[in-house]
């Protein structure tokens, strides 16, 4: 299949109406939306649905999904600020405070980026690259390439692209099958060997490999992983939208301590 930057805008809103419980339409909306959250059997499936509060924006507004404990909260958060500024402190903290009574927190912040057609291109890598399939990453599920592959949902890591310098792996981008329409990549390069174009050769590749199976990639990272989000831009990612999700305070010790 064909994309263009339109039909890959149009599937991640469609998938992203879907995780949220809205229309895809309404993330174009200039006003904001509060919707709901209920489980769905499309929905990314590493989403724990429903949502108490979560956030998203393509740019234009906020669309929040919620429960009917926090629908109050979260619409009167989301209409006190502007949209950037409904994303970080010090905000966010009005938000936090208000959900604290209710067991909850904020937990993940993230920016999420689609590939741009017209800046997506093979990019040259110093070492051997390798197409992967599932029947490789057997051996692979270590600490080392925790970021590419995901061991608590290997089901879902279904590609990757490997560079090789002789007998040694020495980066790998990979992509779990998120959803039916999407999958997301992820990037390791062992650290010796950083700095020298590898991990945008892999993740551009990848990129190419997975739009010619008719899948849209997406890439995520943490606004504060800078390493992470030059990457994208220089592999032909483009900023999307951003997301926000709180969780249980429970569940975010957890996180916090190892868990």
């Amino acid at each position: 299949m064909n994309f263009t930057n339109k039909d890959i805008l149009r599937v991640a809103m469609t998938q992203s109406a879907v995780d949220t419980g809205c229309a895809p339409e309404d993330f174009l909306r200039s006003d904001n939306v509060v919707v709901l959250s209920r489980p769905h059997p499309d929905a990314r499936k590493y989403l724990k649905l429903p949502h108490s509060c979560d956030l998203a924006s393509y740019g234009s507004n906020v669309v929040a999904a919620v429960s009917p404990e926090t629908k109050d909260i979260v619409a009167d958060y989301i209409g006190r600020f502007s949209v950037a500024h409904c994303f970080e402190t010090p905000n966010l903290h009005v938000l936090e405070d208000a959900l604290r009574p209710l067991g909850l927190r904020i937990c993940f912040m993230a920016e999420y980026f689609l590939p741009d057609v017209n800046a997506l291109t093979p990019l040259a890598c110093p070492y051997e690259m390798k197409i992967l399939g599932r029947e490789d990453f057997a051996d692979l599920y270590t600490e080392q390439w925790s970021n590419a592959l995901c061991a608590h949902r290997a089901e879902l890591d279904v590609l990757g692209v490997g560079a090789c310098d002789g007998d040694r792996l020495v980066g790998l981008a990979a992509c779990s099958a998120d959803c039916d329409t999407m999958w997301q990549i992820g990037i390791d390069v062992l650290p010796e060997y950083r700095r020298r174009g590898i991990a945008a050769a892999l993740t551009s590749q990848l990129a190419l490999e997975i739009l010619e199976r008719g899948k849209v990639p997406f890439y995520c990272a943490a606004w504060s992983n800078i390493p992470s989000v030059r990457n994208a831009i220089r592999s032909g990612f483009r900023p999307a939208w951003v997301q926000m999700t709180a969780k249980s305070a429970e569940f975010v010790d957890g996180m916090n301590n190892g868990q």
